[in-house]
């Protein structure tokens, strides 16, 4: 019961607050809340490296957080600022070169290690970092608010549906998936309806900022609800392996009710970069 009221808690308060951040404070193509991309993106990183260090693949955790957040705040520059520098590409050179460079002159004894330590910084520079860049690419289209807010709507709805729908008629069809046995078919089902019911409604009810280019806006709304609800959910089993792997039960605690960051941001992560292309392409 504690969970759950506090799950509701940040439920209320915490998105609310996200919404009046991107409806209120737009300036610079929504640079507060890009920079608080780039924090997530760096405290992700970190509670994924205390995954690896559990799997024997050491990284500092300020290291990890640092280079966690370099491709985002390369991208935030560019994308707030107009930088004409290619930030983006030199910010993502000097994170993959990191590990290359900065092991030059250790011990024989630390030798063997190396390549553990690349594979770990590959993985935190990927994961959450990579795929959190698609919301600060959302801030240069002409009707950002809306496609923002409908992105978060359509992912959040899915997480909550499938949690929902899974509690009420889900009891009979669970553990399918070993990496994550509470989760559902109905659940699945559930969350997949919600985000369609969003694309579409936003495809019918948004035409300034979704209309559709080349389809109809009745299958471009529900494509876009539809790919982008199996991504949402995709994205939350795939933490779920993570998890698993390394044998914790939540990525971290500094969010009451849901566990690490990496817990709340999982599915965000995953339907990002999928959302935005399907809102390019279709409308």
């Amino acid at each position: 019961m504690k969970k759950l009221i506090e799950r509701l808690l940040i439920f209320f308060i915490g998105l609310p607050l996200i919404v009046c951040l991107v409806i209120f404070l737009p300036y610079k193509n929504h640079v507060v809340m890009n920079i608080m991309v780039v924090l997530v993106s760096a405290l992700g990183s970190v509670e994924l490296a205390e995954m690896l260090k559990k799997k024997n693949c050491p990284i500092n955790r300020l290291e990890a957080g640092i280079l966690g957040a370099l491709v985002p705040l390369g991208m935030t520059v560019a994308v707030s600022f107009r930088s004409d520098i290619p930030v983006v590409p030199i910010s993502f050179m000097l994170a993959v070169s990191w590990p290359l460079v900065s092991r030059i002159f250790s011990g024989s004894d630390k030798l063997p290690d190396i390549l553990l330590f690349v594979a770990a910084v590959s993985s935190v520079i990927i994961y959450p970092g990579f795929f959190m860049i698609w919301i600060i690419r959302m801030t240069l289209f002409s009707q950002a608010v809306p496609v923002i807010l409908i992105f978060l709507l359509m992912v959040i709805t899915n997480d909550s549906a499938a949690w929902a729908v899974g509690m009420l008629f889900g009891k009979k069809n669970r553990n399918i998936i070993p990496a994550s046995p509470n989760k559902s078919i109905a659940g699945f089902i559930g969350g997949l309806i919600a985000s369609i019911l969003i694309g579409l409604g936003a495809a019918l009810l948004i035409p300034q900022a979704f209309t559709a280019q080349h389809i109809p806006a009745i299958p471009s709304g529900l494509m876009l609800g539809f790919l982008s609800g199996v991504a949402a959910a995709l994205g939350d089993l795939a933490e779920s392996v993570l998890k698993r792997s390394s044998r914790i039960k939540d990525s971290g605690n500094l969010i009451p009710g849901r566990g690490g960051v990496l817990d709340s941001i999982d599915s965000i992560a995953m339907a990002a970069p999928v959302y935005y292309w399907l809102y390019r392409v279709l409308f």
